[in-house]
């Protein structure tokens, strides 16, 4: 590499243009799921919210959907004409549709049409994201230093929990500031709003950028692929390596934010049943040292490698997701821990096949869903309609009288603060974030160092997106029914163990080390 590309001032402008997308990526991502509740009243029709809300959930799934279009398009587009142009453009894609979701009219004001900008919105964030990401980790690896570039990396990995946690408390003291009505009139608009201003400090750090050294001496030779997409599908070796990347990093990657970062949250909160200030607390102090593990597990890669750095994560994630979230359970609610170990609790009835598209639902698949949402573990029995407590029996659909039964059994309706054991909860954090970190750290150079130049963009973006859409986008949906259906809490689990464990074989019998090789190659 030339000495311009080594000179550190030009190295911190290509990770701050880098950054700043991934962070804006984030930020809308969170602040639109978050949200969701709120554009279910306000663009869509209100007189059935059951379907407003679906509706507004699905309009927020369909930037999932088309993110791998994005990454197929812009991907071919930076093989074949430059990543600083398209860089530049996903970024102004991106931040323009977000900043317009804040200036969208209502339902109330234009009828039909809102949900339709609404979507067209969403779909522009979902293409632009899709380019994004493979153009973020290909642009920054090939202006990283030969023997630095897992650590000179890793720091874009550290935009996704920034982004989200910026999103979370600009949102969260907007609603302390302002009245429920102040904040579904107008309040919600802020953060988007918000978004232009990251938009202007990413459009001016990209536009000081230059061509990748890589792709100028690519053009230079002219050696650039004609039809990268073709090529990559044409190419076995390529396609081998994207296959790896879609059922190996990307999966164990997306599957491991989940557990670590998102699922956490929700099974403290819901399962758990510890108040949201304590579970924010303890969420937070992983997620600040996820930051310097990152760090540290990128540097790590550069002295000993990618391919062990990342194997261990991987089998760490596989080994310990269970016993962790068994040890939540048990540091953080060890009355209900009890009650689930020494208490049975049999659901009788007929068609408890719980079926999360079918509506409306029988009695025995309410009781279902009530029991996830207590976080009580229960079996099944055929007969008539009725719930076993212990030595107690309640006939019928009554969860008023099942749950009263339940609390004179030992269930407590929430988790008892003197009985939490923070350290212990902490510890089995920092477990799962270890595993995160491993994968994280090296993750953003290996991407680019496993694939020929010619079509780097193309074949880091397409599998990526993919595996972030279909296995970890489905995660969250798969492991809450696998519970519901299981009648156990900890049952759904048992999916991210085993997708795990598949992307641990793959890695250990495929997985090749590409420490420092040759980008230009």
């Amino acid at each position: 590499m030339s000495a311009p590309e080594q000179n550190p001032s030009i190295q911190r402008k290509v990770v701050v243009a880098a950054c700043f997308g991934t962070f804006l990526e984030w930020y809308d991502f969170l602040t639109f799921a978050t949200l969701a509740i709120y554009f279910s009243v306000l663009f869509f029709p209100p007189d059935d919210p059951v379907t407003a809300l679906l509706a507004s959930l699905g309009t927020f799934g369909i930037g999932m959907i088309v993110r791998p279009l994005g990454a197929a398009l812009f991907g071919s587009l930076g093989d074949r004409y430059g990543r600083r142009a398209i860089f530049l453009a996903t970024i102004v894609l991106m931040g323009a549709s977000t900043f317009c979701v804040g200036l969208l009219p209502t339902y109330a004001s234009i009828g039909v049409a809102a949900p339709v900008l609404l979507l067209v919105l969403r779909m522009l964030q979902g293409l632009s994201v899709g380019g994004e990401i493979g153009g973020a980790a290909v642009y920054l690896t090939e202006h990283a230093p030969t023997g630095r570039r897992g650590f000179y990396t890793s720091v874009l990995q550290l935009m996704g929990p920034l982004g989200m946690m910026a999103s979370t408390l600009q949102i969260v003291a907007l609603q302390a500031f302002l009245s429920d009505a102040e904040f579904r009139d107008w309040g919600w608009r802020v953060p988007f709003l918000v978004s232009i201003l990251l938009l202007a400090i990413s459009i001016r750090s990209r536009l000081n950028l230059h061509e990748s050294p890589v792709f100028r001496h690519l053009r230079e030779k002219n050696a650039l692929a004609k039809a990268p997409l073709r090529e990559c599908f044409r190419d076995r070796h390529t396609l081998g390596r994207m296959t790896l990347l879609f059922f190996c990093i990307s999966a164990g990657g997306s599957l491991l934010f989940f557990s670590a970062q998102v699922y956490t949250t929700v099974f403290l909160k819901n399962v758990v049943k510890l108040d949201a200030a304590t579970t924010s607390q303890l969420v937070l102090v992983a997620t600040l040292a996820l930051f310097p593990l990152t760090l540290y597990a990128g540097r790590l890669s550069d002295r000993i490698g990618r391919r062990p750095v990342l194997l261990a994560g991987l089998i760490l994630g596989a080994i310990a997701i269970l016993p962790a979230f068994h040890g939540l359970l048990t540091y953080g609610n060890p009355a209900l821990e009890r009650f689930n170990r020494e208490v049975p609790v049999v659901l009788q009835g007929v068609d408890c096949r719980y079926d999360p598209f079918t509506a409306p639902r029988n009695d025995c698949e309410r009781y279902q869903e009530l029991f996830a949402r207590l976080g009580v573990v229960h079996s099944r029995a055929p007969g008539e309609l009725a719930v076993r407590i212990g030595g107690q029996q309640v006939a019928g659909y009554q969860p008023a009288a099942v749950q009263a039964a339940m609390l004179a059994a030992g269930r407590p309706d929430a988790a008892d603060p003197a009985q939490v054991n923070r350290p212990a909860i902490v510890g089995l954090l920092l477990v799962l974030v270890v595993a995160l970190a491993c994968i994280t750290g090296p993750q953003t150079a290996t991407l680019a160092e496993l694939f020929p130049a010619r079509t780097r963009y193309t074949a880091v973006a397409l599998p990526h997106n993919l595996s972030a859409g279909w296995i970890g986008g489905l995660s969250p949906f798969m492991v809450t029914w696998l519970s519901v259906r299981a009648g156990d809490t900890l049952a759904g689990l048992w999916y991210l163990v085993g997708l795990l464990g598949v992307a641990a074989v793959v890695g250990l019998l495929f997985l090749p080390e590409v420490r420092d090789r040759d980008l230009e190659t």
